[in-house]
């Protein structure tokens, strides 16, 4: 079953307190869709409110996965599809001579659901 082009899936696997939930399963139209880089059925990326780099983008899986630490071998595809969609976003941003893309897990998340910084566009030497 789909709902505005998500799977329903989805919908039942989200946390309804969880701000990248709401972020990443906006209503159809909403303000939040707006703001969207990217969009498909699993994954989507919007701009970091506090960004460290010209570029500082959010790839955020819809389904809740809290952290690496939860991680499964199921979750393999979504990841690799995260990094391969940082990569695309990467190149429509017209970055060039090199980007970063982090994973921060334990006391480094600051915002537990699972998601990769894509930074570029700017020196990235002080950035981990």
């Amino acid at each position: 079953m789909v709902r505005h082009g998500l799977k329903m899936e989805y919908l039942m696997d989200q946390d309804k307190d969880c701000i990248f939930c709401k972020i990443a399963n906006p209503p159809a139209g909403g303000e939040e869709e707006r703001k969207l880089e990217y969009s498909d059925d699993e994954i989507v990326a919007f701009p970091s409110i506090a960004p460290k780099a010209k570029v500082h983008l959010l790839i955020v899986p819809k389904r809740h996965i809290t952290s690496i630490d939860e991680l499964t071998d199921e979750d393999a595809l979504i990841v690799g599809k995260m990094i391969i969609v940082a990569k695309k976003l990467a190149q429509e941003k017209g970055i060039s001579g090199g980007y970063k893309l982090i994973f921060n897990a334990g006391k480094y998340q600051e915002i537990k659901h699972l998601h990769l910084h894509l930074l570029g566009g700017s020196d990235l030497g002080s950035i981990a």
